[in-house]
């Protein structure tokens, strides 16, 4: 998964990163349906780990709560973006459907874009912060 830190570019001040800045990015559509950086993480993590429970635990979220927020998401979209088996004698598992690839990837495209076109004006903010490196 993509970090969050805005990295500088050729339109930055300087030319250089801005560390310690982390751009957090929420797509709130009316009153259905939000999709953040907490979404993103476990469709990518259910991707990564085939498991709706593995991908909670890989981010410290309990399985009842990674089971709610998959099935917001696919209540939310008109169809599913995460498929399940029931465990068993076959096992389990998860899985992105092609829909849940396409929301991830079009997350992740627009969060670069935003970190980039977001790095000037980042780096000026920061430039005026005070220096907290000799205390308060």
């Amino acid at each position: 998964m993509r970090g969050l830190v805005p990295t500088g570019g050729a339109g930055d001040a300087g030319g250089m990163a801005t560390p310690g800045v982390t751009l957090r990015l929420r797509l709130v559509f009316g009153d259905r349906l939000m999709l953040g950086p907490g979404k993103a993480e476990l469709l990518a993590r259910i991707e990564e780990t085939g498991s709706i429970a593995a991908a909670g635990r890989a981010m410290g979220m309990s399985y009842r709560r990674a089971w709610a927020l998959v099935e917001e998401m696919n209540a939310g979209f008109r169809v599913p973006l995460v498929a399940s088996a029931r465990g068993g004698a076959g096992g389990g598992g998860a899985s992105l459907t092609p829909e849940g690839r396409e929301v991830l990837a079009a997350y992740q495209t627009l969060l670069a874009e935003t970190e980039a076109a977001a790095a000037p004006g980042v780096g000026r903010i920061a430039a005026l912060l005070r220096d907290a490196s000799g205390g308060k």
